[in-house]
């Protein structure tokens, strides 16, 4: 072509654009003979599946941790969780805890009206009153000399801390005298849970001098359920002596129990006029067993020692009488 139609074909084409030039096909791309653009990120990215990620296909993107949730007391007491530690009460900013509502009924009611409603309450739970009247022993001893009748029984009315006791004890011959017996009435006033303390006075009577005491003692239950009670007796005339009992009941079933039962007397002084001597005066110990038809009233059997000891034997042989009297024994015992 000649150097002229050259030129017009070029200034046909001043001004106007270039064609697009072809796209880059992936295989071409891969021979060398083009290089394909490279893509813009997209707005929003394919999601990368865990499997992918796995893989290493892609990347997850972080995500927040989630909030855990609260830790209760009772995942805690299991090992759980951790309850986060609280400051103690004044410490830092944080507040106390409020203190406890006491009294909160009064505000709304009135503390007369409430006062009312609680007294009601304390005597119909805990604060009312009951009585008890038990015959421990109603019993005939037939042993050495003639046989004797005994009884021992114990009474008391009122509340949980203080009531009235009353208290009575003696020995007679069937178809002879009274050999002696006593009263005594007692304010009993609780000194702990099992354990009472009483006061009061004692009338003895029977043939002979009958003097009055003053009485001073305790009544409980000890550990092991030994039941014991002592007392400190003081005569109008001076004369101190004391006593000490103690039992237990051995349940043998529900319904046979074996008791075994001591008593020991004391005295600071001879007391001539009722033939006892000072130190110890008298021991008497027994084994009853008793089958309780029902929880009130139960009879039994059994077997008594008595001893007298020291001057008390003396006095007790110079007046004809055996000093040590074994006996064999049977009653009932019954209260209500």
């Amino acid at each position: 072509m000649s150097l002229l139609a050259l030129l017009l074909v070029a200034a046909q084409h001043q001004g106007h654009d270039m064609p697009a030039a072809p796209a880059c096909a992936a295989d071409h791309a891969a021979m060398g003979h083009c290089e394909m653009p490279k893509p813009e990120a997209s707005p929003s990215a394919e999601a990368c599946s865990p499997e992918h990620a796995a893989m290493g296909h892609c990347a997850m993107p972080e995500q927040s941790k989630p909030e855990e949730p609260a830790c209760s007391p009772e995942h805690a007491a299991m090992g759980h969780c951790a309850l986060p530690a609280i400051d103690a009460p004044g410490a830092g900013d944080a507040p106390p805890p409020p203190a406890p509502r006491v009294g909160a009924a009064d505000a709304i009611f009135g503390a007369d009206v409430m006062g009312a409603a609680r007294a009601q309450l304390y005597a119909e739970h805990g604060g009312g009153s009951a009585s008890k009247i038990m015959l421990d022993q109603a019993e005939v001893r037939v042993g050495r000399g003639s046989e004797t009748y005994v009884w021992d029984a114990e009474a008391w009315f009122g509340g949980d801390i203080d009531k009235l006791v009353v208290k009575s004890e003696g020995e007679g011959e069937f178809g002879g005298t009274l050999e002696g017996g006593e009263v005594q009435a007692l304010w009993g006033h609780a000194i702990g849970p099992y354990f009472d303390f009483q006061a009061g006075i004692r009338q003895d009577f029977g043939p002979g001098a009958s003097p009055t005491h003053a009485v001073v003692g305790f009544e409980g239950l000890a550990p092991y359920w030994f039941d014991i009670e002592g007392a400190l007796f003081v005569s109008q005339k001076g004369d101190l002596t004391g006593r000490f009992e103690a039992s237990y009941d051995q349940r043998i079933t529900q319904s046979l129990i074996v008791q075994p039962w001591t008593e020991l007397n004391f005295a600071a002084q001879d007391v001539t006029e009722r033939g006892v001597g000072a130190g110890l005066s008298s021991v008497e110990l027994g084994l009853r067993l008793r089958y309780e038809i029902q929880r009130e009233l139960a009879p039994y059997v059994g077997f008594v020692w008595e001893r007298k000891v020291g001057k008390t034997a003396r006095f007790a042989r110079s007046d004809g009488e055996y000093p040590s009297r074994p006996a064999f024994v049977a009653g009932v015992r019954f209260w209500f």
